[in-house]
C-alpha cells in the first residue's frame, strides 16, 4: 500500500490565495483551526465560490499545485485537464498534489447551496503565515452530522464539548 502524502496545508491554501480563489475551509481542518481537540487530518477540504471567474482562478491554482485526481489504483493520482468550466461542472473533486491531499466540495453535507451558505458565519483565522476563511464550528458540526460517516460520528463528541466550552467562556 502506498504511503499517504504528508499534508502541507499552508502550501495548498497559499496557492489558492495567490490566485485569488474565494473559498471557505470546511471539515476537520476548519475545526482544528478553531482549536478543536480532534485528531489531525490527512487532508484539507474547501468549498469554493462556484462562479465561472472563481473556478478559472481555481483551475490556475490547481495547475500550480500540480493537482491530480486521487484514486487508490494510481498512487500519484491521475493527471487531468481542467479549466473553469470543467471544475465548475463537478460537485466534488478528490485531489492530491506534492503538498498532500485536498478535496473540493461545492455543496458539502448540510450545505447544498455551498459557499454562500457557509460564508455568512465563517471566520478569518491565521494558520502559520497564511490567513484563511474557515467554516464556523457549528457549521462544521452540522455538516459532520449530516454526512454521518464513521470518522465524522467519532469526532462529534469532542466537537460538541469544544463548542460548549467556547460558549461558556464567551
Amino acid at each position: 500500500m502506498p504511503e499517504e502524502p504528508s499534508l502541507n496545508a499552508t502550501a495548498i491554501v497559499s496557492a489558492l490565495n495567490k490566485h485569488g480563489v474565494t473559498y471557505v475551509v470546511i471539515g476537520a481542518f476548519a475545526a482544528i483551526a478553531q482549536r478543536a481537540p480532534i485528531a489531525p487530518t490527512r487532508d484539507i477540504d474547501i468549498t469554493p465560490d462556484r462562479s465561472r471567474s472563481n473556478c478559472e482562478r481555481l483551475s490556475a491554482a490547481l495547475s500550480e499545485l500540480q493537482a491530480r485526481v486521487r484514486t487508490q489504483s494510481v498512487p500519484d493520482g491521475l493527471a487531468f485537464n481542467h479549466d473553469g468550466a470543467s471544475i465548475q461542472s463537478v460537485d466534488v473533486w478528490n485531489l492530491t498534489c506534492p503538498d498532500g491531499e485536498f478535496d473540493i466540495s461545492f455543496g458539502p453535507a448540510a450545505f447544498p447551496e455551498g459557499f454562500a451558505s457557509l460564508l455568512s458565519h465563517a471566520h478569518r483565522v491565521r494558520v502559520g503565515e497564511v490567513e484563511i476563511l474557515v467554516a464556523d464550528l457549528d457549521d462544521v458540526i452540522r455538516s459532520k452530522e449530516a454526512a454521518g460517516r464513521p470518522k465524522d460520528i467519532q469526532a462529534l463528541p469532542a466537537l460538541y464539548r469544544h463548542r460548549d466550552r467556547r460558549r461558556r467562556t464567551r
